[in-house]
């Protein structure tokens, strides 16, 4: 182990090794993407069943049909 007093120490780390973790961190706390083993937030049937009326796919009548549906299985 390095015990002298280099110029590029700090705290007693390299700053080469500060300068890889602050990658690390950002990296995962600031990245946009879907990270393998993300955990996300799930939508509800009814968030799903209203997505699909705004897209289109299916109309009002098929839409309270399946909403009355999901609110008598919860």
């Amino acid at each position: 182990m390095f015990h002298g007093n280099g110029e590029y120490s700090i705290w007693g780390m390299h700053l080469l090794w500060w300068l890889v973790w602050i990658f690390i961190l950002v990296w995962i706390f600031a990245t946009p993407y879907n990270i393998p083993g993300e955990r996300r937030i799930k939508n509800s049937p009814i968030d799903i069943l209203k997505n699909r009326l705004a897209a289109g796919d299916i109309d009002k009548v098929d839409y309270e049909e399946r909403k009355s549906l999901i609110e008598q299985d919860s």
